[in-house]
């Protein structure tokens, strides 16, 4: 509101100094002869100048946040990528493993023929999936000893300004870390009663139903912006079982 307050005022008053201009001019020059022609073109651009300044400020102001605000996203999707080189696929493949609905994983199955349409459809799918995991303690403690080892990462990462301007993405890593936290509050996971299990495995659907989507998000913008990092994301997918990173014949 204060970029639009700013824009509104600016050219309002640009505006008005050109209407005040224009209107001295014509009375100025309201009966112009032919020797004094030039002085009425010259005084007409000068009146004519505040809406030309309007018009190229605003262009120009347009252009640099709109290059501001690229370099930004470029960053930003930089930051999310490097997430989940080092976190986000194998907590995935981690928290993935837990859930018994294997038909969901279909939706993960992305290759380079999908569209908007396919990855629309595949995140209205997994948004409308019902997460259901069932944590053993071996897996609680698996989980523990990998998201404690990246604990100063996503702190990192927390604290990344490129990222306050993602809400979505934000909430992922908040999920993620809060379910780190969580776990690394509990010193042995085989004496727990089946109501803290219950929450613990809550806090693992909201990180599983937060990562899906994002994943789908990222694939379709390396899938737009840079197709061989789209190639090593279908052969290292964190959901195909099939997956095998050597470039087959």
């Amino acid at each position: 509101m204060n970029k639009l307050s700013w824009k509104v005022k600016f050219g309002l008053a640009l505006v008005a100094i050109s209407a005040v201009l224009l209107y001295l001019h014509s009375l100025a020059f309201h009966h112009t002869e032919l020797h004094e022609f030039g002085a009425f073109l010259l005084t007409h651009e000068i009146a004519m100048m505040p809406l030309e300044v309007l018009v190229v400020t605003l262009v120009i102001h347009s252009l640099l946040e709109r290059r501001e605000r690229e370099e930004m996203l470029h960053k930003m999707n930089m930051v999310i990528g490097a997430f989940f080189s080092e976190v986000g696929d194998e907590l995935l493949r981690r928290v993935s493993a837990l859930d018994p609905a294997a038909e969901v994983r279909e939706h993960f199955l992305v290759t380079n023929t999908w569209d908007a349409r396919r990855y629309a459809e595949a995140k209205a799918a997994v948004a409308a999936h019902r997460y259901d995991v069932h944590p053993t303690p071996d897996d609680l403690q698996a989980l523990h000893d990998f998201l404690v080892g990246k604990r100063l990462f996503l702190l990192g990462l927390l604290q990344n300004p490129n990222l306050l301007e993602h809400e979505s993405f934000t909430d992922v890593l908040w999920a993620v870390f809060h379910l780190a936290e969580e776990l690394d509050h509990r010193t042995d996971f085989t004496s727990l009663p089946k109501s803290d299990v219950i929450h613990l495995s809550g806090d693992i659907k909201r990180a599983y139903d937060r990562l899906a989507i994002a994943w789908l998000d990222h694939a379709w913008h390396l899938q737009r912006k840079y197709p061989y990092l789209f190639s090593l994301l279908v052969r290292t997918n964190p959901l195909d079982a099939n997956v095998s990173v050597t470039v087959a014949e």
